[in-house]
């Protein structure tokens, strides 16, 4: 393991493995010529005196290394990212101009491309888009993963016209994530929450044939219930899947479901924002008619808490209930410490779950938190995505 600086933190990466992925040192020499980093700038914005500001720079923090590495080597850089949904039009709600102010300020030197999807040939993967996009351009850095699930021109393009490699952040996740899926070591705990399980399906089948034990929780957790046979009063409930999720409960007896939860009376509302009111009350795992669970109960905490304990790997997706509300924040919150003071290594993916970390302050006690969402559970399902086979097949790199 080595250390580079982001924007003034400390970021350990792992020596990438170069027999998968071409990387940097893979690249023809980079000095005087422009090399073109596609990034995953997509920061959370939010709105300021001045105008849009960046809420959240972790996206941005994670870039710098590679960024480094290539102006230390004497290259000219080009970074290019989406930011939103603009649907193929140029839209000022969506404008880099924010992002770009906070590159300037971590990374001196290197310039950032106007949003992407302002036009439409990004997500059409165009190709009359990717030669204008890579005309000039000498080289081709992938460097977001966060987009990897995505054949956009961005993406997928540039690797057939340029020699191209992964950036430090891409291949430090490929193989962190690969470790887990393909070599972790045991016993291999998966905790799986979050909203909906059609969000985790392919994910929960993918990990249910490889983990030891798989936790599931968040407002998934009540199909999964409800096709025991459980009353689950007013919980979210995806009735299309409750023959899969009766299935999949057959198939894998390391699936674990809450025995106890914490739910909210038909007379409250959920409150990220305000006062919270309304009836509040912790029940098995039949709940009474009107009430919705909103957690898992501290039994069921406690439960999961102990498998976490002994674990040698844990992979943690989704939070377990409402953390944002504070009657619902108990069990996320033990589960947080839990894989916190773990003595395996952890890797926690999805912005609710990392902004779950940061609101309990835990995020340094992570062994790694992914940068991606949807790219992290596809590669999770699937072994790879489409910007890394584009990667794999790129145009010749160092000659001979």
């Amino acid at each position: 393991m080595w250390a580079e600086v982001c924007g003034g933190i400390e970021v350990s990466i792992r020596p990438p493995n170069r027999s998968a992925l071409p990387v940097l040192e893979d690249l023809p020499p980079v000095a005087g010529r422009r090399v073109l980093v596609r990034a995953d700038l997509n920061a959370q914005l939010r709105q300021a005196a001045a105008g849009f500001e960046v809420a959240d720079d972790f996206r941005l923090r994670v870039s710098v290394p590679t960024l480094e590495w290539l102006l230390a080597h004497g290259a000219e850089v080009m970074v290019c990212s989406h930011l939103g949904r603009p649907k193929g039009k140029v839209d000022p709600r969506y404008s880099m101009a924010p992002v770009r102010t906070v590159m300037e300020r971590l990374v001196p030197g290197v310039e950032v491309m106007e949003n992407l999807r302002f036009d439409p040939g990004e997500e059409a993967n165009d190709p009359d888009f990717v030669r204008r996009l890579v005309d000039g351009f000498d080289y081709y850095v992938n460097d977001a993963f966060g987009s990897c699930h995505r054949s956009h021109a961005s993406i997928v393009g540039p690797p057939a016209l340029l020699p191209s490699a992964a950036g430090r952040l891409l291949s430090h996740e490929v193989e962190v994530l690969s470790k887990v899926l393909f070599d972790p070591e045991r016993p291999f705990v998966a905790v799986i929450g979050g909203a909906k399980v059609a969000d985790k399906l392919g994910v929960l089948r993918s990990i249910a044939e490889r983990a030891d034990h798989v936790l599931v929780g968040g407002a998934m957790c009540f199909t999964f219930l409800a096709a025991l046979g459980h009353d689950i009063g007013a919980s979210h409930l995806e009735p299309e899947l409750l023959d899969e999720a009766r299935r999949l409960l057959g198939l894998h007896k390391e699936i674990e479901l809450p025995t106890d939860v914490v739910a909210l009376g038909p007379d409250g509302v959920v409150a990220t924002v305000g006062a919270p009111t309304g009836t509040v009350g912790r029940f098995g795992a039949d709940l009474p008619q009107g009430f919705q669970g909103l957690d898992i109960g501290p039994d069921t905490s406690r439960q999961f808490a102990q498998v976490i304990a002994s674990a040698g790997t844990v992979l943690w997706n989704g939070p377990m209930g409402v953390f944002e509300d504070p009657r619902f924040c108990s069990g996320t919150r033990a589960l947080a410490e839990a894989v916190a003071a773990g003595p395996g290594f952890s890797v926690v993916g999805g912005g609710e779950t990392a902004a779950a970390l940061h609101q309990f302050g835990l995020e340094d006690r992570i062994g790694h938190i992914s940068s991606g969402g949807g790219a992290t559970l596809e590669f999770l399902e699937n072994g790879d995505l489409p910007g890394l086979a584009a990667l794999r097949s790129a145009v010749s790199r160092r000659p001979g």
